[in-house]
């Protein structure tokens, strides 16, 4: 997975919408293939117009537990969208994952503005997912 601070310089070197949108689409290539029988409707992220499936893991902390998440889109930009919010939320505290405000870090890399109102709303759809889940993980 690419380091999120890569990401973040890289988007920030990249002048052109095009440019930023190939750049999606390789971090989405290089996002390891999800095993078929994780592609279950319970792994499905609900409000994705694209089929997105995401898969948590969570560290047997009690209290605070780290969680580590696989992921995979159908769509090659949404594919690529999913490997950044991977490495967004992967490998962090579930009370960091509440707290983090991803779509800022998206405006910030200039990948919000230009996505579909479609894309848009998938991309949140598969943020609330994880923070949902990290919610969950702190009152278990």
């Amino acid at each position: 997975m690419t380091p999120l601070a890569e990401i973040i310089d890289n988007c920030a070197y990249l002048d052109d919408w095009q440019d930023r949108m190939s750049y999606v689409i390789e971090l989405g290539r290089k996002l390891p293939d999800m095993p078929e029988d994780k592609r279950t409707s319970e792994n499905k992220v609900q409000g994705c117009a694209s089929q997105v499936w995401l898969v948590t893991h969570a560290s047997p902390a009690a209290s605070d537990p780290i969680l580590t998440f696989e992921g995979e889109s159908d769509a090659h930009i949404v594919r690529g969208l999913v490997a950044i919010v991977l490495s967004i939320f992967s490998g962090q505290h579930a009370s960091d994952i509440v707290k983090t405000d991803a779509i800022d870090l998206f405006s910030r890399m200039g990948l919000i503005e230009y996505l579909t109102a479609q894309r848009a709303n998938g991309l949140r759809s598969m943020i609330k997912r994880i923070k949902d889940e990290a919610a969950r993980q702190l009152v278990a």
